[in-house]
């Protein structure tokens, strides 16, 4: 008799065979036991898995004559049939290459006859997401109205492509990747009863190689048994899959760490020169780069892990590992896994990504502090906040410096107003003034003093304690808290009105004064137009006067007009 793989003598049988998928064999079984189960049923999951297996053991446990029983007897000319084909009421259909609508109309026309050597007509349609859509147009009304004596079993690995009309038509049951260990269970059975000598470090890398598909894994085995001599290694494993051993890939990620730029790449050099896959070897170090930081993350995540075995090189190189450079690390490996796919040069694109991961190792947060532009950056905040402080402190250094140098009492009032104010220009811009026009600036006025402060800090210092008081159409009157500021305001006059004009959107200038004298002219001005609505004229020496002498500001200030007489 001819040679026959593993995966094909060792498929399974029976529920029990079938590995890493309890929560689907419970239920298929507890629905056999109570005689509930449906006429249509979705098997999705991964490649290898056991999904046409496990449809081909239901088909079995359904038509079994010995049943209702948990497992298929086996013995039985229904359980024979079924597993040698020679029943025709059980049908196995490769979608992939009957996809078209004729052969759905075959099988609708076929399911009203009833079965003639079983209980139940079973169709197992494997890769059912390659029907074409007039075929699943012809399939449906099937499987919404089904005759009692047929089942079907629907099998796929990509259910995302199925029309939910279908999958709702169906009980979908989802089979997920086997793990590791329940691989290696499986593969040490089959070579204990095929008396075939295997390593267990071997038999753990052709289950790291499988990523979740026992047919894979014993499709490996088979040929690393082919490849050995007397007993299969981890080399002859290694050789077979091109993957690379786990002290390899500790190595390469130890150096690289280390930032040992040549050990590194004369590691990846021999590799590649032993006829190792590079995108396998990308592909295994990220999985390695991921188990380490799950280890760190929790060290019970043991059974989840991907590429590693947890040994005592894994574990000093887990504590040893920063976690933002494992990070970093994989990122990189990721971008180059991503530029190997359309090269001809995959070996460049690897010593590219080790170089990138080495300059970015060690002391790598050390020269992100001391870059020229971060320096140049920290200089000119410095500068900022301490051209604001002195902004600040200038009012109250002005008031020492006076104390310290006392003047005469008559002449205090003139060197301490050292801004005069333009009375005669304000009670113009009065004159023009309107409620629109103050509307409008105080409208915008948050907007202008954002902008104004990231322009220029010291120019918003100045006039951060103020608020628009009068406008016209070209002027605004802005009063100052104090009289200082009104100097300093205009020393930064050119940026101010220049953003002003930005914010408000027309050319416009400023006329600074202190609250106090603001509010001693608008009363003047309210107090005027009052009585020129009422017919009454005021001697107008007066207020020239006023604005000459500052001793006659500073009295109506203290005593108001009403008590107020002013003599030559």
């Amino acid at each position: 008799m001819a040679y026959q793989a593993l995966y094909r003598v060792w498929r399974p049988k029976n529920f029990e065979d079938v590995v890493g998928q309890v929560h689907i064999t419970r239920t298929l079984q507890n629905a056999i036991m109570q005689d509930k189960f449906t006429h249509a049923y979705l098997f999705s999951g991964p490649r290898g898995t056991g999904k046409t297996s496990a449809a081909k053991i239901f088909a079995k446990a359904v038509n079994c004559q010995n049943g209702p029983s948990l497992e298929p007897c086996g013995h039985c000319g229904a359980c024979i049939g079924i597993q040698d084909g020679s029943i025709p009421d059980v049908v196995e259909i490769d979608a992939a290459s009957n996809n078209g609508v004729e052969q759905i109309r075959d099988i609708r026309d076929k399911v009203k006859y009833a079965p003639s050597a079983a209980k139940y007509k079973v169709y197992i349609i494997d890769e059912v997401h390659m029907l074409s859509i007039g075929a699943f147009n012809a399939l449906l009304k099937t499987l919404e109205e089904p005759p009692k004596h047929v089942i079907f079993v629907l099998a796929t690995t990509e259910p995302h492509k199925i029309p939910l009309t279908i999958i709702s038509r169906c009980q979908r049951f989802d089979f997920k990747r086997i793990s590791q260990s329940a691989m290696v269970d499986r593969m040490k059975k089959i070579i204990e009863v095929e008396e075939i000598a295997v390593t267990d470090k071997a038999l753990e890398a052709v289950a790291l190689s499988a990523e979740g598909g026992m047919r894979d894994a014993l499709s490996l085995l088979d040929q690393a048994i082919s490849y050995s001599e007397d007993q299969v290694e981890i080399e002859d494993v290694l050789a077979v899959t091109g993957s690379v051993s786990q002290a390899k890939l500790a190595k390469v990620v130890s150096t690289m760490n280390t930032n040992e730029v040549k050990e590194t790449l004369l590691e990846i050099d021999g590799m590649i020169q032993e006829g190792k896959d590079p995108g396998r070897f990308v592909f295994d170090l990220i999985y390695y780069l991921r188990d380490i930081l799950l280890y760190q993350t929790a060290p019970s995540l043991e059974n989840v892990l991907e590429r590693a075995i947890v040994d005592d090189a894994f574990k000093e190189l887990a504590e040893k590992l920063d976690a933002e450079w494992i990070q970093m690390a994989i990122k990189e490996l990721n971008q180059c896994q991503q530029e190997i796919k359309w090269t001809n040069s995959p070996k460049v694109f690897i010593e590219v990504a080790v170089l990138k991961i080495c300059n970015q190792g060690t002391g790598a947060k050390a020269d992100v502090a001391s870059m020229p532009a971060v320096e140049q950056l920290n200089d000119k905040i410095q500068k900022l906040e301490q051209q604001l402080t002195n902004i600040q402190n200038q009012p109250s250094q002005g008031a020492q410096t006076e104390k310290q140098q006392p003047a005469p009492k008559r002449s205090a009032p003139t060197n301490r107003n050292s801004f005069k104010v333009p009375y005669d220009r304000i009670r113009h811009v009065l004159n023009d003034a309107s409620k629109a026009a103050i509307q409008k600036v105080r409208a915008q006025w948050p907007t202008f003093m954002d902008a104004l402060k990231k322009q220029s800090a010291p120019a918003h210092a100045t006039i951060q304690n103020s608020k628009p008081s009068a406008a016209s159409e070209d002027i605004i009157i802005i009063a100052f808290r104090y009289e200082i500021h009104c100097s300093l305001a205009l020393e930064h006059k050119q940026t101010i009105e220049l953003m002003l004009a930005e914010t408000i959107g027309q050319n416009i200038t400023f006329i600074p004064i202190p609250e106090a004298e603001w509010t001693s002219l608008r009363e003047e001005y309210v107090r005027k137009q009052k009585q020129q609505d009422e017919g009454v004229d005021e001697p107008d020496t007066s207020s020239s006067q006023e604005e000459e002498d500052p001793v006659v500001d500073a009295a109506r200030k203290l005593v108001g007009d009403d008590l107020l007489e002013i003599h030559d």
